[in-house]
């Protein structure tokens, strides 16, 4: 199995995913700092690294870029103070394998690392069509743990949202990405999910684009979309007859800042 380094053996953040590590079995080291992890990364592989949760995001992918050059296929997880959405996307950008700010769940970032520190199918896992911050486009391929890193992307990007927004946002992009995973491609890693966000002054839009064959309007007789304007419950009476399971609702709304 494969090793994970992590930076910051000083901080309680460290010593609390190196615990999380030890309790799942999986093998790790701390490194003290910048310094330390490059000479150790210059003595032996490691499949994740996992950065100083007081740095900023501009130190830690400068720090990438020399860790590539000594080990290309390094997965980077960046642990940041703050984060802006034009870091975020640059950290998109430089194929950061996961990125968090406070508050840190040190267990979550754990069993990722330990999950994926084996993983040698990542790095075209997520490609950036576009990227700014009022407009982030991306391909993914169809694996579990691309759809997680992405939802991890894109609690960052939204940050600004209250808790609650930003929460029920999550929750619903995760719910129709694995939607479109599953039924679109069967999760085939070979095929890929197309998500793009729009930001606006007053709305967040996820499009998810899959590669499945689609659906016809007129065979939707089972669903809340085909009522007619004086029936709004015509499609339970139709579920009812073809005995379909109860048909789940999605809301969405819009935010202000």
């Amino acid at each position: 199995m494969s090793r994970v380094l992590v930076i910051g053996s000083d901080t309680q953040v460290a010593r609390s995913i190196g615990d999380a590590l030890d309790i799942a079995g999986v093998p790790n080291e701390y490194a003290s700092g910048r310094a330390d992890a490059l000479r150790r990364l210059r003595m032996r592989s490691f499949g994740v690294v996992i950065t100083r949760a007081d740095s900023s995001v501009e130190e830690d992918l400068a720090l990438l870029d020399e860790m590539r050059h000594i080990r290309p296929g390094v997965k980077f997880i960046l642990l940041a103070r703050h984060s802006t959405p034009e870091e975020v996307i640059a950290a998109l950008r430089a194929r950061v394998f996961a990125c968090f700010t406070p508050p840190f769940d040190e267990r979550a970032i754990a069993s990722l690392a330990g999950d994926t520190a084996s993983d040698a199918h990542w790095e075209q896992d997520i490609q950036v069509l576009s990227a700014r911050p009022g407009w982030v486009s991306v391909r993914i391929s169809c694996r579990l743990i691309t759809a997680e890193r992405l939802l991890i992307f894109a609690k960052e990007l939204t940050n600004y949202l209250p808790n609650d927004a930003q929460t029920d946002l999550i929750q619903a992009l995760r719910e129709i990405l694995l939607n479109a995973m599953e039924h679109g491609a069967a999760f085939n890693p070979g095929q890929v999910v197309e998500v793009t966000g729009v930001r606006t002054a007053r709305t967040l839009v996820f499009y998810v684009r899959d590669p499945g064959a689609g659906f016809r309007q007129e065979a939707l007789s089972h669903s809340a979309v085909a009522n007619p304007s004086e029936d709004p419950t015509a499609h339970i009476r139709q579920r009812e007859q073809e005995e379909c399971a109860p048909e789940a609702t999605v809301s969405s709304s819009q935010t202000e800042q």
